[in-house]
């Protein structure tokens, strides 16, 4: 269509009217022309969206796809995040558990050793009696034999 409306426009340029009808008949032919030319613009128009629309129907399913795998991401992401923290959290919590495991071993110790500690003094008491015994007896073994 745009090829019509040009030659027709290039054929009236060569044309001289030479009296009043074909001046007419020039002025219908070129406003037909000039028809022809906004018809051909607008046709170029709608076959210009025509093939953009066609381009975002075609990218439209891909743009889909990569929302999809956009949020998919996004999920992963939060989720990697997540399971760092709580990996982190059972780090720190077997840090506390060994801690609380070596203070009870501790405190085991500490009983066992103030139980030492009290049979220690029992014992050097008893042995402080014994010793004190010991010279009675000997004291009551020499004054029997006196």
């Amino acid at each position: 269509m745009q090829h019509t409306a040009t030659r027709c426009n290039t054929h009236l340029k060569g044309c001289a009217p030479q009296d009043t009808y074909s001046n007419r008949q020039l002025q219908h032919t070129a406003a037909h022309c000039s028809t022809l030319q906004h018809n051909a613009a607008h046709c170029n128009s709608l076959q210009h969206t025509a093939i953009k629309r066609n381009t975002l129907q075609h990218t439209a399913p891909q743009c889909n796809t990569l929302h999809h795998n956009a949020t998919h991401c996004n999920t992963l992401q939060r989720t990697a995040t997540h399971c760092s923290t709580m990996q982190h959290n059972a780090t720190h919590c077997n840090t506390l558990q060994h801690t609380a495991t070596h203070c009870n071993a501790l405190q085991h110790t500490a009983t066992h050793c103030s139980t030492l500690q009290h049979t220690a003094a029992h014992c050097n008491t008893l042995q402080h009696t014994a010793t004190h015994c010991n010279a009675l007896q000997r004291t009551a073994t020499h004054c029997s034999t006196l």
